[in-house]
């Protein structure tokens, strides 16, 4: 700690120098700020400092937000054609598992501490940011309504139409990793980081298309 507070005032130094003399630039100014955090964190049991590490989606996305305007559409479409490719597709082609687990799971926020194991079983924590099942009084508003998500988009009645597999697979890219389609989505990249499994999405999407699923009922 000692140590990290002596780097922490020397930055702080170096920049009321700076600050005298020449006004540090942006680029600067982010590097300061990017070692100040590495100093100020350390592993600790799943918990790894290199989460902290900026991806370019990220960095892209913040500059926008600083700016305060939408990312340029452009350089959007490669970030998410760059997440695209981090989907996997189900091998055995089967997308729904237990809808009832995939309430549980919805319903849970636990996990991804740094005292939980490796193989500790984290939750989706969907109610945060959705409303599912109609019946629920409370539920998050971040993100749109997914009540009757399987029955007002036609996959209930007919399953095996064109439009019904373009919606599924959708669900489970949006799942999988949602910047895939809305680089500077709010939605987490469920599976691509590691949130859930890829069979926990099986549920969430049983969840959200399975004809006897409280979102559809």
């Amino acid at each position: 700690m000692k140590k990290q507070h002596a780097f922490v005032v020397s930055v702080l130094a170096s920049l009321l120098v700076a600050g005298c003399a020449t006004r540090p630039g942006t680029a600067e100014l982010d590097k300061m700020a990017a070692d100040v955090v590495k100093a100020s964190f350390r592993d600790q049991g799943i918990v790894k400092v290199s989460a902290l590490t900026p991806e370019d989606i990220n960095e892209a996305c913040a500059a926008a937000d600083v700016a305060g305007k939408p990312i340029d559409p452009d350089l959007a479409v490669k970030l998410q054609d760059a997440q695209l490719k981090t989907i996997k597709w189900p091998a055995d082609g089967k997308y729904m598992g237990d809808w009832k687990a995939g309430e549980r799971l919805a319903q849970s926020g636990r996990g991804l501490t740094w005292t939980d194991t490796a193989d500790t079983a984290n939750g989706g924590n969907c109610y945060n940011c959705h409303k599912l099942d109609p019946k629920e009084i409370s539920f998050g508003t971040i993100g749109p309504s997914l009540a009757g998500y399987g029955k007002t988009r036609g996959v209930i009645d007919d399953p095996t139409s064109p439009a019904s597999k373009a919606i599924i697979e959708y669900t489970w890219g949006k799942i999988w990793n949602a910047r895939a389609y809305n680089a500077c989505s709010s939605m987490p990249r469920a599976v691509h980081k590691g949130i859930i499994t890829e069979a926990q999405a099986k549920d969430l999407m049983a969840l959200l298309l399975d004809p006897k699923s409280p979102v559809n009922n």
